[in-house]
């Protein structure tokens, strides 16, 4: 009598077989991957949840002291609090997905070993459950927000708040496709594990968080301008503070740097699934 099985394990044999309908069917893992991130972290602590809003606001106060109060460097005439609050919560939302993907292989080799499942819900999982902490600090910087503008603070709008949640998509794109990039490489080279640490302090002062672009003149602003984080931080500032460099054309390279990023993440990716297990 001929067996009938209901799932088919195949070894992958091309460089584009992705699979990405099955993703679609272990969704139901996918969303308690999600909850494990977002409810057991925080889990047995005094604070809780709280701890969302301590980190962004803590951060926030040591760059208005620091940078605003002590080094003196201009917010365009936007309230420090606000200026600052406003690049720190995107920037962590990208250093969240760039970070808890940068180890997806090192930190899950044992669940790898073990069970079968596509790896690409593992790192997902950590870019959605990081979108759920950005809306809950977001949901503070709107409450900053408010409270300057009930005390008499001109903050104008742009019709660019449109562009808001592609913004935010392309963080989460980034940050994503970068950190499949390096998981990968990380297999193989434990060097860039390193470089994980230290390099993302580095990149965040490459990008417009305490300081605007308009501070920026001559070769040093063409070389910040490389960075497509830059033109996604300046954008977002620009949506919901009047003030900041909104350039089309530094959202269309911003697009094409992230769509190209991610696509080769999740090739490498696929491709150090397959053997990772005999390199770690």
């Amino acid at each position: 009598m001929k067996e009938e099985w209901d799932l088919i394990i195949k070894p992958r044999q091309k460089l584009l077989n992705l699979n990405l309908k099955e993703i679609w069917q272990y969704r139901d893992l996918l969303t308690m991957f999600v909850k494990r991130d977002v409810v057991t972290v925080y889990k047995q602590t005094v604070l809780g949840p709280i701890w969302f809003f301590v980190q962004p606001i803590m951060t926030m106060l040591v760059y208005v002291i620091v940078f605003g109060n002590i080094a003196g460097i201009s917010t365009d005439g936007i309230p420090k609090p606000l200026f600052y609050l406003s690049g720190i919560i995107i920037w962590n939302y990208f250093s969240e997905c760039f970070m808890q993907t940068s180890n997806t292989f090192s930190v899950n080799q044992d669940m790898f070993g073990k069970v079968y499942f596509p790896r690409l819900v593992m790192p997902l999982s950590k870019v959605v459950s990081g979108l759920i902490k950005f809306i809950i600090q977001f949901i503070l910087f709107l409450i900053l927000y408010t409270y300057f503008i009930l005390n008499g603070v001109v903050v104008s709008l742009s019709w660019s708040i449109l562009l808001v949640p592609f913004l935010i998509l392309l963080m989460a794109g980034l940050g994503l496709g970068l950190g499949l990039l390096f998981t990968s490489l990380t297999t193989k080279y434990r060097d860039f594990r390193f470089l994980v640490q230290f390099g993302i302090q580095l990149l965040m002062y490459a990008t417009p968080i305490i300081y605007p672009m308009s501070l920026i003149e001559g070769d040093l602003k063409n070389i910040i301008s490389l960075n497509p984080l830059a033109h996604i931080v300046e954008a977002f500032k620009y949506s919901f503070l009047g003030q900041g460099n909104l350039s089309l054309y530094g959202l269309v390279y911003a697009t094409v740097f992230t769509i190209l990023i991610l696509i080769g993440g999740v090739l490498i990716f696929n491709k150090t699934e397959r053997n990772f297990v005999d390199t770690v």
